[in-house]
C-alpha cells in the first residue's frame, strides 16, 4: 500500500478496518495469486467452465460467503467462489482497459469473469452499500443480485445483524435462487 501511495501513477489506499477477526484461506502464494490479489480479486474456489453462478464477496463477510457458496453448490455445482480484495482496484482496471490503456489486452475483472457462462448469474456480497460490486455485472453482461447494507444505524452481534441486513449465510443462498430463476426466465 505504501509503495502504491509513493509511485508515480500511485494513488490512494483505502484501509477498511474491522474488530471481527478473519481466519485467512489456506492457500499456496504463487507469484500470479500474488499478482490477482494486488490487482483487485482471485478466485478462491474457481468456478467450473462455463458455471452458471458465481458468488463474489469482498471484507468481513467472507464467512458468511464461504458458508453461502459450500450451500449453494449442492443444488449448483460447479459454481465459483470470486474473493475481491479490492473493488477500487479492480474496476479502475476495467475502466483502464475499456478506454484503451492497453489495446486489445482484457481488464483483470474480464479474466476472472472469462470462466463464466455469458448468461451466469452473480451473487455479490459486501458489508458496505451493495453498489460497491454489482457493476462486475457490466463487465461481461452477466446478471447480478447485489447483497449489502444500504441503511445503517442497528446495533447488535454479528449474526443478528447480518440477518437483519440480509447479508448472512441464508441470504446468499436465497440470491442464488434468485438468480437462477433470472437466468432460466431469461
Amino acid at each position: 500500500g505504501f509503495e502504491h501511495m509513493q509511485a508515480d501513477n500511485g494513488g490512494a489506499v483505502y484501509l477498511r478496518l474491522s474488530t471481527r477477526t478473519l481466519e485467512q484461506p489456506e492457500r499456496q502464494m504463487t507469484p500470479e495469486l500474488g499478482a490477482q490479489i494486488v490487482a483487485g480479486g482471485y478466485w478462491l474456489v474457481p468456478p467450473a467452465p462455463g458455471a452458471e453462478l458465481a458468488v463474489v464477496y469482498s471484507g468481513a463477510v467472507a464467512p458468511e460467503a464461504r458458508a453461502g457458496h459450500a450451500k449453494v453448490c449442492q443444488d449448483i455445482p460447479g459454481a465459483g467462489l470470486l474473493a475481491v480484495t479490492s473493488a477500487d482496484r479492480l474496476h479502475a482496471g476495467w475502466l483502464a482497459a475499456g478506454r484503451g490503456a492497453e489495446p486489445g489486452a482484457p481488464s483483470h475483472a474480464e479474466q476472472l469473469l472469462a470462466p463464466l457462462a455469458p448468461d451466469a448469474g452473480l451473487v455479490t456480497l459486501i458489508d458496505g452499500h451493495p453498489t460497491a460490486l454489482d457493476w462486475l455485472g457490466s463487465v461481461a453482461g452477466q446478471r447480478v443480485v447485489a447483497l449489502g447494507v444500504e441503511r445503517f444505524g442497528q446495533s447488535g452481534d454479528i449474526v443478528d445483524l447480518y440477518r437483519e441486513y440480509g447479508i448472512d449465510a441464508d441470504a446468499v443462498v436465497d440470491a442464488a435462487a434468485a438468480a437462477a430463476l433470472r437466468r432460466v426466465r431469461g
